[in-house]
């Protein structure tokens, strides 16, 4: 919350629980809501537990914010080229964990990626959940919705993107992949799941993260993390 205070995140009000403890991080939202005229209104407890939705860890101090903005993909991809700088977006392939989207967020932001792509259908969205996870990094960092998914991923191959999708089963390792230094797109599958079958088939190579036999998986937010510091090490030995 703080860094959606300090990132000039549009906001309508910031709600502070009666007698809440007053402590430096409070003392800050308060000074940066005053600063931005944001309304501060004091509210009781079960006012807030109301708001925040059930089993939410609020604190006593939550920040009410317009519905997230998304952009769209070929304005994000066009940002990028338009700078004279190598693509490198992640996109979800029915990614449904708020908190998996998160952590992509936090990652992809932290590894140098441009941003990221969410389907407008079976996927989730930024909410307050996902917000929360990305630890700041989506007030930083991008996120587009396509409308269609497979048709953005032909739009970006058809402006010279490399397409990898990552899956157990891929017939090349993460770590010996030739093209890390390319523009990217990086399909990440659900977490049950996989990618799909014409996601899958729209990718210019899948690629597997090598892990110990007894581990059947990793979760989503983990592969995500892994295929960018990868990729990020990757492009730095091709300088």
């Amino acid at each position: 919350m703080l860094e959606a205070l300090r990132t000039g995140v549009p906001a309508t009000t910031l709600y502070i629980a009666a007698r809440v403890e007053v402590d430096d991080r409070v003392k800050e939202s308060i000074a940066l809501a005053t600063k931005k005229g944001i309304a501060i209104l004091e509210i009781m407890r079960p006012e807030m537990d109301r708001l925040c939705s059930e089993g939410s860890v609020h604190q006593g101090i939550a920040l009410s914010v317009p519905p997230y903005e998304y952009g769209h993909p070929m304005d994000l991809l066009d940002h990028v080229l338009g700078r004279g700088e190598t693509p490198l977006f992640v996109a979800l392939d029915g990614i449904t964990d708020p908190r998996n989207l998160g952590a992509i967020i936090r990652s992809t932001a932290a590894f140098g990626g441009h941003g990221i792509i969410v389907p407008q259908r079976r996927s989730v969205g930024v909410t307050a959940a996902a917000w929360k996870t990305s630890a700041g990094a989506a007030a930083r960092l991008p996120v587009a919705m396509a409308a269609n998914l497979n048709q953005t991923i032909k739009a970006f191959k058809e402006r010279g993107v490399f397409v990898i999708g990552l899956d157990g089963g891929g017939s090349m390792d993460l770590p010996t992949l030739d093209i890390a230094d390319r523009p990217l797109l990086i399909l990440v599958g659900n977490e049950g799941k996989g990618l799909s079958r014409l996601v899958a088939e729209n990718c210019d190579a899948i690629v597997s993260i090598p892990i110990g036999a007894a581990t059947e998986s990793l979760n989503a937010g983990i592969a995500t993390s892994i295929a960018m510091y990868e990729i990020a090490m990757l492009r730095g030995s091709h300088r």
